[in-house]
């Protein structure tokens, strides 16, 4: 892919997006791609794809699978959207690997996010990536504090507070378990290094999947910086496997939607 176009309208370091929607949700008891179930009368990966255009993503990678004809069919004719397939589906690393050949030749920046996160704001994403140039940062990671930390992966941090990488719980000693801090999926990488590191991701040998979690540390591992936005609201970062999940955010987008008076969320 060719950034000249992205570069010269910016002015500086262009800016993609990886949304990663190829998953079927088992859970969501319905035959409809999870990331089509609405949330405040809209599809939720729509509210993903807003956020990424506002803080000045493009182009728009949406990786699809499971459904993927619905989702298409949602963006069809919308120029800054390109569809990447994933199959078969063997996490996210592989997930967002799949991108690659999209992403040939562009040397800049991507973020990378979870078509099932539609609370995630332009604005922590525009830090993110303030941040990420500042610290002329690999890498660069939300993070949010939670009392229940329970099924997200655990920042772990140097005795200097730096990072040292992410442990997934089910990989997580009891210490490592019972720190509060929590890895989002909201993400900026350097386009070049992120490629590099994902071609030679290992597996994962409980799940036998690989896992972008793993490539934060990797690029630490090779004197890389990987920075950390941290003090992420709890509420933020609430993302959606069960219709339980879809009615609590459903609830907190009407409330940010009523209460603002733009309308920008």
């Amino acid at each position: 892919m060719q950034n000249d176009t992205t570069s010269s309208r910016s002015g500086q370091k262009p800016l993609a997006a990886i949304i990663l929607a190829a998953g079927k949700g088992t859970r969501m008891g319905s035959d409809l791609p999870k990331v089509l179930h609405p949330v405040a009368d809209r599809p939720m990966l729509h509210w993903v794809v807003d956020a990424v255009r506002t803080a000045g993503a493009a182009p728009i990678l949406l990786v699809v699978g499971h459904g993927q004809e619905l989702v298409r069919a949602q963006f069809e004719g919308q120029e800054d959207i390109i569809f990447v397939e994933q199959s078969p589906q063997l996490g996210t690393g592989h997930a967002v690997h799949v991108c690659a050949d999209a992403l040939e030749g562009f040397a800049g920046d991507t973020f990378v996010l979870a078509g099932d996160g539609p609370l995630v704001r332009s604005d922590l994403l525009a830090e993110l990536v303030r941040t990420h140039r500042d610290d002329d940062a690999a890498a660069t990671l939300a993070t949010a504090t939670l009392d229940d930390p329970t099924g997200y992966g655990r920042i772990i941090r140097d005795e200097k507070g730096a990072f040292e990488q992410i442990v997934e719980q089910k990989n997580a000693t009891a210490q490592q378990a019972a720190v509060g801090e929590v890895y989002p999926s909201y993400a900026v990488f350097d386009v070049p290094e992120l490629m590099q590191a994902l071609a030679v991701l290992p597996r994962d040998e409980v799940s036998g999947e690989y896992y972008l979690t793993v490539v934060p540390r990797q690029l630490a591992d090779k004197g890389l910086k990987v920075s950390l936005v941290g003090g992420v609201p709890p509420e933020d970062i609430l993302s959606i496997n069960t219709p339980e999940q879809l009615q609590l955010v459903d609830g907190v987008l009407r409330n940010r939607r009523s209460s603002s008076p733009t309308g920008v969320l």
